[in-house]
C-alpha cells in the first residue's frame, strides 16, 4: 500500500436543549420532560408540531433567542470570534422529512467564526433547524435483523408495519429543533484524533448545559470529510494539495467515528494503489457491515441555492450581553482536569473518570469539601477512598437502577461521613459496602446505620489478641506453613478470624497481632 497522509475535517451537529423549537413555540424534544418538552425518546410521534414547523403556507418563523445565546456561549468557550452581525439563509434541497422543502440555516454570516479545540482549528459554528425522522420497515428477508428492535421501529407509533412491507413513516417531532453545526478545518490526521475531538466537544456541550449531546438518541451526529494525499506531495510546494474529499454521514457513536474513518482511509488507499481516482461523493456508514456505502455525488454550496431568509431579520449581535453570557460559562473540562490532578493529587486517568461525568465530578468535589472542612490528617487517604467508593461501589448501585447522581438519596455529606469512618478504622471494607447500600436505599446517615446494625469494626487489641491465639491453636498446619515462609498462610489465619467476627474485625490490626504471636 502506498504512503498516504489522511486529511480529516469534521462536521458535528448537536441538538440544543431549549424549551421550544427554533422558529416556533412547539415544545422541543431535546429539552426533555423536566423542561416541559417532549420526552427525548419520543414515544409519541407527530405530537409537538404546528403549522410553522410543518411548513404550511403563510406561516412566519420567529427566532429562538435562547438558541442564539447557547451557540454564542459555545463560541466563547472555544475561543471563537463573535461577529457584529449574523443572518439566516435558506438552504434549498428536498428530503421526505424536511417539511418546508428547504432548511433555514446559515451560510456566509454564521454566529461564530474560528475557534480551537484540542489543537484543531474551527472554521465556523452556525445554527439551523433540524429535519424530522424517517422510520423504515424492512422486507421479510431483513426481518430477523430488526426483530429485536420491534419496540423502537415496528411499534414506534403503536401501528405495526407488515413484516414483508417496504413502508416508511415520518415523525416531525424533531423537525424544527435548534441544531448547532460545528465545522472544523481539515487539521485532523487520524481516526483516534477525530474520536477524541468529538468526545471533548460532547463534554463541553454538557458542561455548558446547552445540549445533552447523546449520540444514541441522535442529539449529536458526526460527519467526517476524509481525503488522502501522497506523503511527499507537499515537498517543495508552498501550499499542500489535498486529495479528493469524501463525506461520511450517519456516524452515531464514537467507536463508529473511529471505524468509519479507518475504513474510508483503507478504501481510498486501495483505489489509489490500483491506479484509480477517488470520486467526490457522500457515503453512509453501515454499522452492521462496518463499511461505507455510496449515497450520492457530493453537493457543492451552489447546489443548495443559498439566499438570505426573507422571513427573518438580520441579527445585530451587539445587542446581546456577551459579558454576562461569558460569566455563565463554568469551569470547562480541560481546566477541571488540571485542577483535579493538582488539588487532589489524582492520576490523569482517575481525573478523567470523574471529568467525563460532570455530576460525578461535582459529587466528588462536594464530598472532598466536607472532609477538608474537618482539617484532618487522613485527607490524602480519604480522597482516594472517595474516588474508589464513588466510582465502584456507589456507581455499581446506581447502575442497578439506572439512576444518576442527582437522583440518588446518598448526599455528599453522608458519603463523607462514611469515608471518614473507613479511614479511621471504624468500618471494615465489607461493613462499609453494607452500610453504603443501606444509605443508598434509605438516605440515612452512616452513623445511625452503624449504631442500629452493630457493624462497628472491632479493633481492640485485647479482644483481638485472645481471638488470634484461639485461631492459632485451632490451625497448627497453617502455623507450620507460615513458619516455612508461606505468607498466604497468614492471610488464611486472618480470614479465619474475620469469619469469627462476621467481617467486623480490623484486618490490619489482626495481621499485626498474628505476626507478633507467630514470629
Amino acid at each position: 500500500m502506498g504512503d498516504y497522509v489522511p486529511t480529516i475535517g469534521l462536521e458535528i451537529h448537536s441538538e440544543l436543549k431549549t424549551r421550544t423549537k427554533m422558529f416556533c413555540d412547539c415544545l422541543s424534544a431535546a429539552s426533555g420532560s423536566a423542561s416541559g418538552g417532549n420526552d427525548s425518546i419520543e414515544n409519541h410521534p407527530n405530537v409537538n408540531v404546528c403549522p410553522i414547523c410543518l411548513g404550511h403556507p403563510g406561516t412566519l418563523p420567529v427566532i429562538n433567542e435562547e438558541a442564539i445565546k447557547a451557540v454564542l456561549k459555545v463560541g466563547m468557550a472555544l475561543n471563537g470570534d463573535i461577529p457584529a452581525f449574523s443572518k439566516f439563509d435558506r438552504k434549498n434541497y428536498f428530503y421526505p422529512d424536511l417539511p418546508k422543502g428547504y432548511q433555514i440555516s446559515q451560510y456566509d454570516l454564521p454566529l461564530v467564526f474560528g475557534g480551537i479545540l484540542k489543537g484543531v482549528r474551527l472554521t465556523r459554528i452556525h445554527l439551523e433547524e433540524d429535519a424530522g425522522r424517517l422510520i423504515h420497515s424492512a422486507p421479510l428477508s431483513n426481518y430477523p435483523r430488526i426483530k429485536s428492535n420491534d419496540s423502537r421501529i415496528l411499534e414506534k407509533d403503536l401501528s405495526k408495519f407488515e413484516k414483508d412491507s417496504r413502508n416508511s413513516l415520518v415523525d416531525f417531532n424533531r423537525a424544527g429543533l435548534p441544531l448547532m453545526e460545528l465545522v472544523t478545518e481539515p487539521d485532523i490526521k487520524s481516526s483516534e484524533q477525530a474520536m477524541e475531538f468529538a468526545k471533548e466537544l460532547q463534554l463541553i456541550l454538557r458542561y455548558l448545559g446547552v445540549s445533552d449531546a447523546d449520540m444514541e438518541r441522535g442529539q449529536m451526529r458526526v460527519e467526517a470529510n476524509v481525503s488522502l494525499r501522497q506523503a511527499t506531495s507537499d515537498i517543495g510546494q508552498g501550499e499542500v494539495k489535498l486529495g479528493t474529499k469524501v463525506e461520511v454521514k450517519n456516524i452515531n457513536s464514537f467507536k463508529a467515528v473511529h471505524d468509519a474513518i479507518e475504513y474510508e482511509i483503507k478504501r481510498q488507499a486501495e483505489i489509489l494503489d490500483g491506479g484509480g481516482k477517488v470520486k467526490q461523493e457522500t457515503r453512509g456508514w453501515d454499522d452492521v457491515k462496518k463499511i461505507t456505502v455510496s449515497q450520492r455525488s457530493k453537493e457543492e454550496a451552489h447546489d443548495y441555492r443559498y439566499f438570505p431568509e426573507p422571513d427573518l431579520p438580520p441579527l445585530d449581535l451587539s445587542k446581546f450581553d456577551l459579558t454576562s453570557l461569558k460569566r455563565e460559562i463554568p469551569e470547562l473540562p480541560q481546566a477541571k482536569r488540571l485542577r483535579f490532578e493538582k488539588q487532589y493529587n489524582l492520576k490523569p486517568e482517575k481525573a478523567e473518570v470523574l471529568i467525563s461525568d460532570m455530576r460525578a465530578a461535582q459529587f466528588f468535589e462536594e464530598t472532598a469539601s466536607e472532609l477538608q472542612a474537618e482539617d484532618n490528617e487522613n485527607l490524602p487517604t480519604e480522597i482516594q477512598l472517595i474516588f474508589n467508593y464513588l466510582t465502584s461501589d456507589l456507581r455499581g448501585l446506581m447502575a442497578e437502577d439506572g439512576l444518576d447522581f442527582d437522583e440518588i438519596k446518598v448526599t455528599p455529606e453522608n458519603f463523607a461521613d462514611l469515608v471518614e469512618l473507613i479511614s479511621h478504622g471504624k468500618l471494615s471494607s465489607r461493613s462499609a459496602k453494607d452500610i453504603l447500600r443501606k444509605m443508598y436505599e434509605t438516605g440515612s446517615d452512616p452513623h445511625e446505620i452503624l449504631k442500629s446494625e452493630g457493624l462497628e469494626q472491632v479493633s481492640g487489641l485485647g479482644e483481638l489478641t485472645v481471638l488470634a491465639q484461639k485461631i492459632i491453636d485451632a490451625n497448627p498446619a497453617a502455623v507450620a506453613d507460615y513458619k516455612k515462609g508461606k505468607m498466604q498462610a497468614l492471610q488464611f489465619l486472618v480470614g479465619k478470624a474475620m469469619g469469627e467476627l462476621k467481617g467486623k474485625g480490623n484486618p490490619q490490626v489482626l495481621q499485626k497481632i498474628f505476626k507478633e504471636e507467630l514470629d
